[in-house]
């Protein structure tokens, strides 16, 4: 016997104690609005830098959907196109198809709060 149990014997399952947390929800741009015609920024796919999170993006996103605006030429894209281009991911403005992925209006998302997957407010 060892101070966490018993000794561990040939063809016994050692499971380390887990603490289970709450699941996160995303958040979700539920206005129902089809974004297609919309446009976004596409880069090179970067991971979610969320601990633990496999979703790699292709897109700029926020929660994982993809961000995006009316207008081509709306300073926030472009101001986003260029801070992804500063940290080498190459992104090139296109319009939004559904077949990308869920999206959501920058606009919504920054009404909302911007929440970001995996970063907690401080309080």
């Amino acid at each position: 016997m060892t101070e966490h149990g018993p000794e561990p014997r040939r063809g016994s399952l050692l499971v380390e104690e887990q603490v289970l947390e709450e699941e996160e929800q995303l958040w979700t741009d539920d206005s129902g609005e089809d974004h297609t015609g919309w446009f976004c920024v596409r880069t090179d796919p970067f991971p979610c830098p969320a601990a633990g999170c496999s979703f790699v993006a292709e897109f700029m996103t926020a929660a994982h959907l993809i961000l995006v605006w009316v207008d081509r030429d709306d300073p926030n894209l472009l101001w986003h196109a260029q801070r992804a281009k500063e940290v080498g991911r190459n992104p090139r403005i296109v319009p939004y198809e559904r077949s990308f992925g869920p999206s959501a209006s920058y606009y919504a998302w920054e009404a909302s709060g911007r929440p970001v997957h995996g970063v907690k407010r401080l309080a």
